[in-house]
Formats: structure tokens, C-alpha cells, sequence
């Protein structure tokens, strides 16, 4: 804006030998800073000047020197320094950097990014056979790396990623057993070790990196209960880390039903030392459980395919476990404390959830084993087992 005698009070304006006029205005960093661009008149070059001005009255000035920036040095930036990332994280987010996000965008700065140049990166990336899933990753991670950039460094006005549904992974439906194909996938483990562990995981609704981590003091067979503090992960470099959990939610104690309390009893006796602290799943050398040695060592390919059962993965133990608990009649509160799922919703739902009422999911799914194991038996009895029925366990 300009004052009587013609020179504005914020900024100043000089035109250039070309003709086009020119801005420099007074950061709040206390710099003099150059326009980024020159005007064809001296109103639009004042105009330009009381738009800043504004922005700056509001806060929300950007420094266009700020931006200039490469997004590839920026983001690498924001991993190392982001707060609280797991090394499976960093690891996961160094990835999708270099695999899917520099070879397109890494090279443009910051300040240069726009909507329409990440909605034609995502559609390069699902053209050439990138999965809904990896994309909608990669999506997530630069709108991370972004928001900072714009709510806290103050490097660009706005988030430019404001693609609709971009972040959706859109997985498909995971297989989820039956309580009888839980039994039979148990006993049918090529090394008996592992009966109590898919038991465990599926009943307890345990992650892999958690019920590998479990310790003999973990579990109290007589409260029936399995609290879970801590998980293992297996980094990209074959290194196994022991570390604290993903979120607050995920430290819980869950109730065991007690029809697979005998398994464990077993389990115990045959495979776990006797001090506190050791571990309860180990592999045949005494190491840590890794996920390859497990499929390898528990034949759990071969073993689905006996049961015709098609593409289960381990952790569709813990959805089958959900689900039963889910059918048990649970509240979305208690299973959701069951689960120790990972949001902050679910860690406050946590908190309040009561133990009775996650000793009734376990109960509930006891109930329910015993039925069929009973309904089970009057088919023997009769005489006309089809081979399908007797698959559960003895109850103890």
C-alpha cells in the first residue's frame, strides 16, 4: 500500500531494463527478499506486494526461498530427523522413497510441486504395475513429508497432495478359518513347537512380532491371561531387534480362552526354560523365531494345502482371532482392546475397557469350542464321520 507522497509503507517496486517491474519486500526472518517472479505493470507488481503483506498479517507467508529445496534432499531430511520412526519404518519409508517417489519427483524442488504433477506421479506409478496398496503407501508418505513442509517449515503455502482416495490401499478380503481349521492347522505343524504358538496368536489376537517376543513370565496359565510389552522385528538386513511397541494400545493383556490353556501347559513343559525370562517361541537352534525359519521348519505351506485351505498368511491368524471374537458378541470398545489396535481412539477405548469383559470374549470362545467339540463327538458316535469332524483338540 502506498502513502501520499507515493512510496509504500510495506515493499518497494523498481523497474527492471527489460520493462517488467520487480519486488522486494521485508521478511519476518528479518531478511530483504527478491519476488520470485517480475510483473508486467507496477499495479500488478503493487498488488503482488499487498498479497504478501496480507499473507504475512495472517500467517501464512511462505519463504519461496524455503522451497527450493529438492523434494529427494528434503524428504531424506524428514526421515532422519522424524521423531519416534521403528527401524522397520525408516527402512519401509527409505524404500518407497527411492523406489517410487525420486525417480519421478525427486529432483523438483519443493516450492515447485503441484496437485496435478502428484496426480500424474500416482497414475505413472499404477500404469507401470505398481499395486494399488504400494501406491496408496508411497501417497501417504509424501503427503507426510510435505504437510511439514507446509505447516511447519513454512516452505510452501498448502499441502499439494489433495488427491481423493489416493491414500486407500483397497486390499483384498484376507481368508479368515473356521474354529475347526484352527485346531487342524495347529496339530497339523510339521514341528510340534509350533502348535501352542499358532493356537496363541490366533486365540490372544497376537501380531507376529508380538508372539514371537512373548516371555514365560508373559503368560500366567493360571489368570489366563497373556500380557504383551514388547515385539521383535526382523530388519530387511536379517538383524533381529527387540524394541518396545508400535503405540500405547498395543501394551494390553489379553485373556486366553481356557480350552487352549493345556497346549500351552505342554508347550511349556517341553519347549521353554524355566527362567522368567525366557523366551516362548524359539526355533530349533534356540534363536529367534524368524518368519522364513518358521514356514520352512513348521511346513506350513504343505500344511494348507492338506486343508485345502489357499493363501493364508500367519497374520490371518490374528484376523481369524478378531473375527471370532467379533462373533462372540464383543463390544467395538473391548475388541479393539483385545486387538490393541494402533490409533489413538482405540488407545483411550483401551483404557477404559474393562478385564471382565475381555474374560468373556475368551470365555464366549471356549463356550463355542466345546459345542463343536461335542457335536463333534455325537457324529463319531453315530458313525457317520465324514473325516471332517474330531479335528479339535481334547478339552483339557
Amino acid at each position: 500500500m502506498a502513502n501520499k507522497d507515493g512510496h509504500r509503507r510495506f515493499g518497494s517496486i523498481r523497474k527492471l531494463p527489460s520493462g517488467r517491474f520487480q519486488i522486494r519486500y521485508p521478511g519476518p526472518d528479518g531478511r530483504m527478499h527478491t519476488g520470485s517472479t517480475t510483473y508486467a505493470t507496477r499495479t500488478d507488481a503493487d498488488r503482488a506486494l499487498t498479497l504478501i503483506e496480507a499473507q504475512m498479517i495472517s500467517g501464512d507467508w511462505t519463504d519461496p526461498d524455503r522451497g527450493k529445496v529438492e523434494l529427494g534432499e528434503y524428504a531424506r531430511t524428514w526421515i532422519k530427523e522424524r521423531p519416534g520412526l521403528r527401524p522397520k519404518t525408516v527402512e519401509l519409508y527409505t524404500w518407497l522413497l527411492d523406489r517410487h517417489i525420486m525417480p519421478t519427483l525427486g529432483g523438483v524442488t519443493v516450492g515447485k510441486l503441484t496437485t496435478p504433477m502428484i496426480r500424474a506421479w500416482r497414475a505413472r506409478l499404477l500404469d507401470n504395475g505398481v499395486s494399488v496398496s504400494t501406491a496408496a503407501k508411497a501417497y501417504r508418505l509424501l503427503r507426510a513429508v510435505l504437510m511439514t513442509a507446509s505447516d511447519e517449515d513454512k516452505m510452501i503455502a498448502r499441502n499439494p497432495c489433495r488427491i481423493k482416495g489416493a491414500d486407500n490401499e483397497h486390499t483384498p478380503e484376507r481368508p479368515v478359518l473356521t474354529l475347526a481349521q484352527v485346531f487342524e492347522l495347529a496339530d497339523r505343524m510339521a514341528d510340534k513347537r509350533f502348535k501352542a504358538l499358532v493356537l496363541l496368536a490366533t486365540f490372544a489376537s497376537l501380531r507376529w512380532g508380538e508372539v514371537i517376543a512373548l516371555r514365560r513370565s508373559s503368560i500366567d496359565l493360571q489368570e489366563r491371561t497373556v500380557r504383551v510389552r514388547e515385539q521383535l522385528v526382523e530388519l530387511d538386513g536379517g538383524e533381529m531387534r527387540l524394541g518396545p511397541l508400535k503405540s500405547r494400545a498395543g501394551r494390553r493383556t489379553v485373556s486366553i480362552p481356557s480350552v487352549i490353556i493345556p497346549a500351552l501347559a505342554e508347550h511349556f513343559a517341553q519347549f521353554v526354560d524355566e527362567a522368567d525370562d525366557a523366551f516362548v517361541f524359539l526355533g530349533k537352534r534356540g534363536a529367534f523365531l524368524r518368519g522364513g525359519n518358521f514356514r520352512r521348519e513348521a511346513k506350513w505351506a504343505d500344511a494348507l494345502k492338506e486343508m485345502g485351505v489357499q493363501g493364508l498368511h500367519f497374520h490371518d491368524l490374528r484376523r481369524t482371532g478378531n473375527t471370532l471374537a467379533a462373533q462372540s458378541g464383543a463390544s467395538l470398545a473391548d475388541l479393539k482392546a483385545r486387538m490393541g489396535h494402533d490409533s489413538d481412539r482405540a488407545a483411550l477405548i483401551y483404557q477404559h475397557a474393562t478385564r471382565d469383559a475381555d474374560e468373556k470374549i475368551a470365555d464366549a470362545l471356549s463356550a463355542r469350542v466345546r459345542k463343536e467339540q461335542k457335536k463333534a463327538k455325537k457324529t463319531r458316535e453315530r458313525g457317520d464321520d465324514d473325516g471332517t469332524a474330531g479335528v479339535l483338540v481334547p478339552a483339557g
